[in-house]
C-alpha cells in the first residue's frame, strides 16, 4: 500500500458556493490570508452564505461544510485564536455555553442517542484548521455504522447543509 486511503465524499453541486465564498478563485488553503482566518471569512458573510446557526458576543456557531455526519456544529471564537491558553475568560465561557446549547438543539433536531464534544489542538492532533481552534458538536445514534465510510472511502449524508441548518436553528435554544 502505497500510503494512506483517501476518504471520498458524496455532494452535491450546491457545496461550491459556499467554498468560493470564502477563498479566492485559486486559493484552497485553509490557512489565514489577509482577509483572516477561515472562520473570519465565514463570520464576515451573512447568516446563511455562512451557514451561522447562531452568533454570540465573542464566539459563534457554525455548521461544518464537511461534516462527519448531519448535524455536525463548530462553535468558533469570532476571532483567530489557535490555542486553548489564548482564549480570553469571556471566550471561553461563551464557547463553553454555545457547546452546551448546541448539544441542546441536536437533541432537540435529531433525537439522537449521544452527542460528541471535543477540540483537536494543532495539526498533529488533527486540526484541519489549526489557525483558530474550533470545538466540535456532532450527534451520535446507537446505530451509528455508516459501511460506505469503511468499504468505499466515502461519507453519505441523508440532507442537504441548507436543511440541517434550518432544523438545527428551530431547535435552538431561545
Amino acid at each position: 500500500m502505497a500510503g494512506a486511503p483517501h476518504l471520498d465524499h458524496l455532494w452535491a453541486g450546491w457545496r461550491l458556493s459556499y467554498i468560493t465564498a470564502v477563498t479566492q478563485p485559486d486559493d484552497t488553503s485553509l490557512d489565514p490570508d489577509e482577509n483572516g482566518s477561515l472562520f473570519e471569512r465565514v463570520l464576515a458573510l451573512s447568516d446563511d452564505e455562512g451557514m451561522v446557526v447562531h452568533r454570540g458576543a465573542t464566539c459563534s456557531v457554525l455548521l461544518n461544510a464537511y461534516p462527519y455526519t448531519s448535524g455536525h456544529l463548530l462553535v468558533v471564537p469570532n476571532r483567530a485564536v489557535a490555542e486553548l491558553e489564548g482564549l480570553t475568560d469571556q471566550e471561553l465561557e461563551e464557547m463553553s455555553h454555545l457547546s452546551r446549547d448546541a448539544v441542546i438543539a441536536l437533541k432537540g433536531a435529531y433525537r439522537c442517542d449521544g452527542v460528541n464534544v471535543g477540540l483537536n489542538l494543532g495539526r498533529a492532533a488533527g486540526a484541519g484548521v489549526p489557525d483558530h481552534l474550533h470545538t466540535h458538536v456532532l450527534p451520535r445514534w446507537d446505530a451509528d455504522s455508516n459501511f460506505m465510510t469503511a468499504v468505499a472511502l466515502a461519507r453519505v449524508l441523508p440532507e442537504p447543509l441548507d436543511a440541517t441548518l434550518e432544523k438545527v436553528r428551530a431547535a435552538w435554544p431561545s
